[in-house]
């Protein structure tokens, strides 16, 4: 990383990787950017009612090596107002507007300052993240529809779809334009389903902390409860084992292995190859019903919790050679049908400049050229030789493809390794949590989900319960970027271009 320049305030170290300032509002704009222009990412913002001030956070990372930044920015109750870094950070911008929504932050100079998070029937001033926020409010009945900016023009036709959709998908309302089948412009308006969980989490104590974590996104159990603990154990000084460090690596790509093979599936489904998507699906059922084995839970639920890992069994190599050539056997049979490879290929492109402008990160950002993976920026074991981040760079819906198909390989020849190890330590077991050895302000925890990057941050009480947790899914960094991509494709391809980038509307919609 470059050295960081022109950032006139003193750091203190507060964690292993962790550094952290507190600035006042008027210079959060000039520090972000030397930052920012020294290499770091934002990679989460989180609003903190302490009472007498709305304290804001932000988080910036870098790696390798490992470094995190921590700005503080404390505002005054009766002065909520905070220049905005919009012009310097798109994904500010948005953890901007839900800061607005949810804490009442006048947002100075904002290009885009309307609602992000609550729509548009909750009352004007009602935050529901402030702590003298009262009971929720009636909703105005009379509210009018979202203001979509149209797109208008001769031949251009108006689409909504949804938010209601068939099968078991969850709410989320897609609006097009189109002139014929091609899309000039689509907007989607998620966060029919906020369920409030960052509030959720006050008061509760670790335990129960940790079963939240576990559901946030159903299919990033692991992810979740790994970041979740993480940032718990940095607040609390807890050392973990290195088995236990093990069978986290362990549990992690085999909730990336289920994942994958469903993807791969069904983007074979969505241009009617059938068959590709019921072998996948035995795969997949397979992977399930390994997970249960392993931890007791198909999707691998009661695995992780601060302190340590527990698993019943671990897959044996036997088992992980059959996943591999059953596997194989799907790859073949996709690639060698040349209707699926020419619906994949040059479709829904986002291009490398696009994605990292947007702050895109996992899957979508490592098919667009951008060799950004936490197992390698913020490791938390080291994965060895056969570890490699898989790395396409056109763009499109083959390269997100392509991208699975190389880190479903990736991953069972990291799990080969990484079970290998683990038997030389011993049995497996429940591994106990550490004494805790201090207090401190606050935890981070990092995780690379098989979607992309998960970061919990959290503090905790004086009592040791959970005081704030904040959560990025990678899949609020990660909405804006399918309408980029799908300028220019038709709409009979919004189904496989969406199933590409398969992004999480419960991870969005805390």
């Amino acid at each position: 990383m470059k050295e960081i320049s022109n950032l006139a305030i003193d750091l203190e170290s507060v964690g292993t990787h962790r550094l952290s300032a507190t600035v006042g509002p008027e210079s959060i704009v000039e520090s972000a950017s030397s930052l920012i222009n020294a290499g770091m990412r934002l990679a989460l913002v989180s609003g903190h009612d302490d009472g007498f001030s709305i304290r804001i956070v932000y988080l910036f990372t870098s790696g390798p090596p490992d470094r995190r930044v921590e700005l503080h920015v404390p505002l005054d109750i009766e002065h909520l107002e905070l220049p905005t870094l919009a012009s310097i950070s798109f994904s500010a911008s948005r953890f901007e507007r839900e800061l607005a929504d949810l804490f009442g932050i006048t947002l100075l100079g904002h290009p885009q300052p309307r609602r992000l998070v609550l729509h548009q029937h909750w009352p004007t001033n009602w935050h529901p993240m402030r702590h003298d926020t009262v009971d929720p409010p009636k909703m105005v009945r009379e509210a009018g529809s979202y203001p979509f900016v149209p797109v208008e023009g001769s031949g251009v036709f108006e689409i909504p779809v949804g938010p209601v959709h068939a099968g078991l998908i969850e709410p989320g309302h897609f609006r097009f334009w189109v002139v014929g089948e091609t899309i000039l412009r689509m907007k989607a308006r998620l966060w029919f389903v906020h369920k409030g969980i960052e509030r959720l989490f006050e008061g509760k104590d670790i335990e129960a902390g940790l079963g939240i974590s576990e559901r946030i996104s159903g299919d990033s159990a692991v992810g979740h409860s790994i970041a979740f603990s993480q940032a718990v154990e940095e607040c609390r000084g807890t050392q973990v084992s290195a088995r236990a460090q093990i069978l986290r690596a362990i549990l992690l790509e085999m909730e990336r292995l289920y994942n994958h093979v469903a993807d791969i599936g069904a983007l074979c489904n969505d241009v009617g190859y059938g068959l590709a998507q019921a072998n996948a699906l035995s795969l997949r059922e397979k992977l399930l019903g390994l997970n249960r084995e392993i931890t007791g839970h198909r999707l691998l639920r009661g695995g992780i919790f601060p302190g340590g890992a527990k698993v019943v069994r671990l897959p044996t190599q036997r088992e992980l050679e059959e996943i591999g050539y059953q596997f194989e056997d799907l790859v073949s049979q996709s690639t060698s049908n040349t209707l699926v490879m020419e619906r994949f290929n040059g479709t829904a492109i986002l291009d490398r400049s696009h994605a990292q402008e947007l702050g895109v990160v996992g899957v979508a950002a490592r098919a667009s050229g951008i060799s950004f993976d936490s197992r390698d920026a913020h490791p938390f074991i080291e994965l060895g030789e056969n570890f490699k981040v898989a790395l396409h760079n056109r763009g499109d819906v083959l390269a997100r493809f392509n991208v699975r198909v190389d880190e479903f390989r990736i991953s069972l020849l990291i799990l080969g390794e990484l079970i290998k190890l683990q038997s030389s330590l011993g049995e497996v077991g429940q591994i106990s949590e550490n004494d805790i050895k201090s207090l401190r302000a606050g935890g981070v925890g990092i995780a690379e989900g098989w979607r992309g990057t998960i970061v919990h941050r959290v503090e905790l009480a004086a009592n040791g319960t959970l005081s704030r947790v904040k959560i990025v899914d990678p899949s609020f960094l990660n909405w804006p970027a399918l309408p980029v991509a799908l300028a220019d494709t038709i709409v009979p391809d919004f189904p496989l271009a969406n199933k590409s980038f398969n992004l999480s509307y419960a991870g969005n919609d805390l």
